[in-house]
């Protein structure tokens, strides 16, 4: 199993940044890529960024040239850089890794990590 544990939400002005860290920890080594997705309150939750374990990146419109998704192996953390933040990115962010052990796949959660943007 994966363990995911998110930090790095709060508060902050439209315009400023976050930096959101998501350490995983477990049978890692089955991970082939971790993403950051987000829901907001009334709505679906919707993929941000997401990493593979080769290191490719795919990114949301709304977070093109504003987020950035990153990782520190060394850490088993994977990053979003958060710039240029308008109110329209507050939401509940969550880490998910996706990963697979022999011929099956499994979705891991974390507990999520609440970021509110203020006019």
């Amino acid at each position: 199993q994966v363990q995911l544990v998110e930090s790095g939400g709060g508060l902050v002005q439209a315009g400023g940044s976050l930096r959101l860290s998501c350490a995983a920890s477990g049978t890692i080594f089955t991970i082939i890529g971790i993403g950051w997705y987000r829901q907001a309150p009334g709505k679906q939750r919707e993929l941000v960024a997401r990493i593979t374990s080769s290191g490719r990146t795919i990114y949301a419109d709304s977070a093109k040239n504003r987020f950035t998704i990153s990782r520190d192996n060394a850490k088993n953390t994977v990053y979003l850089q958060m710039n240029s933040l308008k109110p329209e990115d507050t939401a509940v962010y969550y880490c998910n890794a996706g990963s697979v052990f022999g011929v099956s796949g499994y979705d891991y959660w974390g507990q999520g990590t609440q970021v509110t943007v203020s006019l």
